[in-house]
């Protein structure tokens, strides 16, 4: 998947300062406009879900570092839902406290939940009626992305290493959080539809907070066949939950979270030109 650069192209050679060093900040650099003035392109505020676990933190700062090395000219900074500091709040006011007049705010959500859908819409609408000089442009969750079911796919195969899973007969329990919403979970399966398309793997949704189980998915996988079965985790970070299924399948091969992968750096870099586009095209 290629990186839109045309909104924003190649960092700049000359007139880059130090980071600002604020909350959540990965990395800051100004490059002057034609005028002499600060012209800098939208902040980037990656959002994550939050976690007690330290481990989750740690891969998300992973993640957003990337994007920062990928983008040196971008004022890319890490904010959490919950559980885990900094928080929104705090990222914004620290954004515009650093003379942003935009920012970008990218969820690191996978799905178009609770989180995706309400929670994150209402802090923003918090947060701009604190800061009336600074437009918050949401861009889209992540998603069912091809470059991210390609990122599973890798992980499957790097779990594979030394077990000869190529041929047919593996089967793969796509582990995902799950959701309330019917929808929600209809639209994750899809990330097991589109690895089994691409691989010719026997495929299966399950859920950690809801049904088919990971048991469920392995007990279908060998109904179908599958001499071998490998629960690959739809997962950003670990924590509590994938804990939880690696307890309630200890037999089965476990790969590795999505975590700093290539493919994540693109997709929330595509995230945030898709949302600055749009945002031009309705103000056009």
């Amino acid at each position: 998947m290629a990186v839109s650069r045309a909104l924003f192209g190649a960092p700049p050679v000359l007139g880059a300062v130090a980071p600002a060093g604020g909350p959540g900040c990965a990395t800051s650099r100004i490059a002057p406009g034609l005028d002499g003035s600060p012209a800098r392109p939208p902040a980037l505020i990656a959002v994550a879900h939050g976690s007690r676990d330290p481990r989750s933190a740690a891969t998300v700062a992973e993640a957003v570092g990337a994007v920062a090395a990928a983008r040196p000219d971008l004022d890319v900074r890490t904010a959490f839902l919950d559980l885990t500091a900094p928080s929104v709040e705090q990222v914004v006011d620290a954004v515009a406290a650093d003379g942003h007049t935009h920012a970008v705010v990218t969820p690191l959500l996978l799905g178009s939940a609770f989180h995706a859908r309400v929670d994150l819409p209402g802090l923003l609408a918090a947060a701009r009626a604190r800061h009336l000089g600074l437009r918050l442009t949401r861009a889209d969750v992540l998603g069912v992305d091809a470059g991210l079911v390609g990122a599973l796919r890798d992980r499957v195969l790097a779990a594979d290493a030394g077990h000869c899973f190529a041929d047919r007969r593996l089967g793969v329990a796509v582990a995902a959080v799950g959701s309330s919403s019917a929808a929600a979970n209809a639209r994750t399966a899809e990330v097991a539809t589109r690895l089994a398309a691409r691989t010719g793997w026997r495929t299966e949704i399950c859920f950690a907070t809801t049904e088919p189980s990971v048991t469920e998915a392995i007990s279908r996988l060998h109904a179908r066949g599958a001499e071998h079965v490998l629960v690959a985790p739809w997962f950003l970070a670990p924590g509590l939950l994938t804990d939880r299924l690696v307890d309630a399948a200890p037999e089965a091969i476990h790969a590795d979270v999505l975590g700093a992968h290539p493919a994540l750096t693109e997709v929330i870099l595509d995230r945030y030109h898709a949302a600055i586009a749009d945002t031009r095209a309705l103000s056009a």
